[in-house]
């Protein structure tokens, strides 16, 4: 198990800042690792998890002890360890230093108090979070924290529409925020958590452009309860969901000509029709001044190989689970000479030109949350299946489809 291997006794869990979609707080608990509550029915999954699969979904690499701690302000905090006795959380106080969430609670706090002889609190705090977001965060140069974003409603003006956010992606911190006061309402401090240790797949990439799918044309789990049921089925109706199979839960894209992250969530999702969710596709390869060619072919070849390995699950069901895309927002030199003539113009509608390179981009294409997938011989009770999932098929065959068209230029 990681913290373990590496002989910690406690760690100080961060928000994950590159969340850029789902409702349940990702966490930080390394540069490598990220970890969420458990449930036991996507522990099932990863333990089970066929070979083919592999490659397309975040490395397992255990289960962890959380409890929450309250500091002398009343600020809240997760720790993990490996280790931890219910009896030695009180004695945890000299081992948490001022990391991202710690420093971002007490700007939120300064911040609400709203008066004048706190204001140098949140002036520090400010200079704080970014040196501590800047050495331990991917996309370090990006990271801005106008405090401004940590504010209700996150995403939409007055009339419910949603701006460009061109910083760090706020969903994360939004998610974290609401995961806290959820904990802190049921439990109290001594409570441990169970949470699972994964890989951190954006790790790797400097600027991590990242497009969360919700795939597949059905959303609820077998457990669903009938007004839950009735509930997703709707937001199915209403989007992308039933017509193509699947739909935008998040994104976030690195603009070089502002040196910040494009943000997008999944109400801003939801609204999208089918010509919409195209045009949302073309934005997320669109970094501000080109359209990143470079990336879509190996994009296409990997959901191409997903696309076969899901055909040959049979009895798999992946309810609500998402797809991640990822590429690098630090585009290689070599990868950024013009297209031909003839190609230019297919792309005015996101305000890009198009370039191509000799070398394909890295990419992935990960598969994430399996709290509602079903399988034959699964610990969980659920309804068996006969032959792959269909619904998740659809959504994967419509998006190649799409993809390869934009690389055509149609």
């Amino acid at each position: 198990m990681v913290g373990q291997s590496e002989g910690r006794k406690v760690v100080l869990l961060e928000p994950f800042v590159h969340q850029v979609g789902g409702h349940m707080s990702m966490m930080k608990y390394d540069e490598h690792t990220v970890c969420k509550p458990l449930v036991s029915q996507e522990l099932s999954f990863y333990e089970s998890l066929p070979l083919a699969m592999r490659q397309f979904t975040p490395q397992y690499k255990g289960v962890i002890s959380v409890h929450l701690k309250k500091d002398s302000l009343g600020n809240l905090t997760l720790l993990a360890s490996p280790s931890l006795q219910a009896e030695s959380c009180g004695r945890l106080d000299h081992a948490i230093g001022d990391s991202a969430v710690t420093i971002w609670h007490k700007c939120k706090w300064a911040a609400s108090t709203g008066t004048g002889s706190e204001h140098t609190l949140v002036k520090r705090c400010h200079t704080q979070i970014t040196k501590t977001f800047k050495d331990s965060c991917p996309g370090k140069m990006l990271l801005r924290t106008d405090l401004q974003y940590h504010t209700d409603p996150l995403l939409e003006d007055a009339n419910g529409n949603q701006p460009e956010r061109k910083s760090y992606n706020p969903w994360g911190l939004h998610c974290h925020r609401q995961h806290l006061n959820r904990m802190s309402s049921k439990y109290n401090e001594n409570k441990l958590h169970q949470f699972l240790l994964l890989e951190n797949v954006v790790s790797k990439y400097s600027y991590p452009c990242i497009l969360d799918l919700k795939m597949g044309t059905r959303q609820h789990g077998d457990d669903a309860s009938e007004e839950k049921k009735a509930r997703h089925i709707k937001k199915c109706e209403q989007s992308t969901s039933a017509s193509l199979g699947v739909r935008i839960c998040g994104m976030q894209v690195y603009q070089v000509d502002t040196g910040h992250f494009l943000c997008k969530d999944k109400y801003y999702g939801r609204k999208l029709s089918p010509e919409g969710f195209r045009q949302a596709l073309r934005q997320f390869l669109c970094n501000g001044n080109h359209l990143r060619i470079d990336v879509l072919e190996p994009i296409i070849l990997q959901l191409k190989a997903l696309l076969s390995v899901i055909r040959k699950q049979s009895s798999y069901r992946f309810y609500s689970s998402s797809l991640l895309i990822i590429y690098d927002g630090l585009e290689h030199k070599e990868n950024t000479a013009p297209l031909d003539n003839h190609l230019q113009g297919h792309f005015q509608k996101t305000n890009c030109t198009t370039t191509h390179g000799t070398n394909h981009a890295r990419v992935d294409v990960r598969m994430i949350d399996f709290a509602h997938t079903t399988f034959k011989g699964s610990k969980c009770n659920h309804t068996t299946y006969d032959g792959p999932d269909h619904g998740y098929i659809f959504g994967l065959e419509n998006l190649i489809k799409i993809l390869q068209n934009i690389l055509e230029g149609k």
